[in-house]
């Protein structure tokens, strides 16, 4: 059995909620703090230890609430701040934690530190990182913003440009000045006091900048990735804030991050971190760091980055988050599985292959019902700003107007963010079927891929994900166990044992959708079948139909 000195975010799973695309409890077309109220029978029905909410802050929403304009209070769109409290006091009532999500990077050109800075205050504009041009009128570096264009804005009144790695209304904040760092730690204080148990910081090892200069081989990411100074930062944040809490939970965006920087994030005595999400996986699919072309997921890549992670991180006695999908990734039964012909299998064997892995897994809204990508059309029918800049630039590099439309149908944020699919009825039962309509499309399959149905269906995707959750809590070997892995080099299956005190665990699962006999499996005779995505159970791991999973323990 596990160690009862054991953290318990290891043996926790978290439920990502996307407020504005779960459940709108006043028909006005957008979700809310209430109708996630609303739902958390369901959500304590799957399980979970947490739910982790992306931002619902005062916001003017250029980046869906990722560019906050007031830490302290809710933006009115959402709810109320008493319906916060009543949303953590409910939450805590079924045993589940809140982590809300921080955005500390930068800050809405609308927030009260930014209007005062370009009033001129020299307080407030050190909360910033302004720079003068080049002598020529060029923005002071060649840095690129992760949505395209120059990372660099124009102020005529001081002759200086703000960075902003992301949207030009999102200006990052100067970390190298100490009253930024004590107003944040401030922030995060007002919401532990309000009984939050947990936070996610996003895009958290941006926060320090180093030289100010030229990226003569790339975007100018080398110069704020991982930066000098980001330890410090975290540990101070910690030492000043949750680090009092052995119980608290903390998880940290890392964009474009190293495995040896995530060793410290998240090392059990670093002071740092519980746990990191980092991407790497999720770019088996690019070209290069190139999100925005079309090439086949390369699953020889996926299985090495995933298993380096794995077994690097255990080394070094640190914790990952484990996970497909979020409100910025496709849906994943689009991306690596077979949304049509092979829909429930593939849902299920990818579920399997994260959930029995060491790290804290993480099942994003409507991931446990096998939701796919969007059927959108038309570029009308997109939301995301990072989408419509693409749009344009791939039709600026020369590509067509259908083929610009094609990568954007793939590689779209909005595929995460269309509403959740509770019923079958107009809207999909996420708001009032005779209202203005919701403000992204549901998706058409709806009719059939929705919560009524199959938690209704002891067969459905979602009842899987409820035993994938349950056997975390039953199987110390999952939650506390060695990995080795397995099959590395074989073109079609992934497969990892975990080991703890004894205990053995073998999780197999064919990739693909071909029927596949695998000469190299291990023994498993002794093993029981702890779970598999088949009716009929198999008799051993040599012999797999299509995206068949399998977990045997002993």
């Amino acid at each position: 059995m596990g160690s009862t000195n054991e953290p318990d975010f290891r043996r926790s799973v978290v439920y990502q909620i996307y407020p504005k695309s779960f459940c709108d409890s006043n028909g006005d077309g957008l979700g809310d703090l209430k109708g996630v109220i609303s739902k958390l029978d369901y959500i304590a029905g799957l399980g979970v230890d947490y739910i982790w909410s992306t931002p619902f802050f005062v916001s003017p929403q250029h980046d869906n609430g990722y560019d906050v304009a007031d830490y302290y209070n809710v933006d009115p769109a959402y709810g109320t701040m008493e319906d916060v409290e009543t949303l953590i006091a409910e939450a805590d009532k079924r045993g589940i934690g809140l982590m809300f999500d921080m955005v500390f990077n930068h800050v809405s050109t609308d927030h009260e530190w930014f209007r005062r800075a370009m009033a001129g205050d020299p307080y407030y504009k050190d909360f910033f990182i302004f720079r003068k041009g080049k002598p020529n009128g060029d923005p002071p570096t060649n840095w690129e913003s992760k949505f395209g264009g120059s990372a660099w804005r124009y102020v005529p009144e001081f002759d200086e440009y703000y960075l902003h790695l992301f949207d030009p209304t999102q200006a990052d904040l100067n970390w190298e000045n100490e009253n930024v760092r004590k107003e944040i730690q401030k922030i995060l204080r007002f919401w532990m006091d309000k009984g939050v148990r947990g936070f996610r910081f996003d895009v958290i090892n941006l926060i320090s900048k180093g030289a100010f200069e030229d990226d003569e081989t790339g975007d100018g990411r080398r110069f704020y990735t991982d930066g000098p100074k980001i330890h410090q930062y975290l540990q101070e944040m910690n030492a000043a804030t949750f680090g009092g809490d052995p119980k608290f939970v903390t998880v940290g965006e890392m964009s474009s991050t190293t495995i040896e920087n995530c060793y410290r994030y998240a090392g059990r005595t670093t002071g740092e971190l519980s746990m990191v999400f980092s991407f790497h996986h999720l770019k088996v699919d690019f070209m290069g760091n190139e999100k925005w072309v079309l090439v086949p997921a390369d699953f020889g890549k996926l299985k090495r980055i995933m298993f380096e992670w794995q077994t690097k991180m255990a080394e070094h006695d640190a914790w990952n988050a484990v996970f497909w999908c979020n409100h910025d990734q496709p849906r994943v039964v689009t991306r690596f599985g077979d949304d049509e012909r092979h829909w429930k299998e593939s849902a299920t064997m990818l579920a399997t292959v994260v959930h029995c892995l060491r790290g804290t897994p993480y099942i994003y809204q409507g991931e446990e019902l096998g939701m796919t990508n969007t059927d959108f059309t038309s570029i009308d029918q997109f939301r995301d700003v990072e989408s419509l800049n693409y749009y344009r630039i791939l039709q600026d590099r020369g590509l067509k107007p259908a083929d610009a439309l094609r990568i954007v149908q793939i590689h779209s944020r909005d595929n995460a963010r269309t509403p959740m699919q509770w019923d079958d009825s107009r809207y999909a039962g996420f708001t009032a079927p005779d209202g203005p309509g919701p403000w992204l499309g549901v998706n058409g399959n709806h009719t059939r891929i929705n919560a009524a149905a199959e938690v209704a269906d002891p067969d459905s995707v979602y009842h899987y994900y409820r035993r994938l959750v349950a056997l975390r809590k039953e199987l110390d070997v999952i939650a506390y166990g060695d990995i080795e892995p397995l099959a590395e080099h074989d073109p079609q299956v992934f497969a990892y044992r975990r080991t703890w005190e004894g205990h053995e665990l073998i999780m197999v699962a064919n990739f693909y959708g071909r029927d596949y006999r695998w000469r190299d499996a291990p023994s498993t005779e002794g093993f029981k079948l702890m779970i598999g995505n088949y009716d009929e159970a198999p008799a051993d791991a040599r012999t797999l139909r299509p995206f068949e999973a399998q977990v045997w323990y002993r």
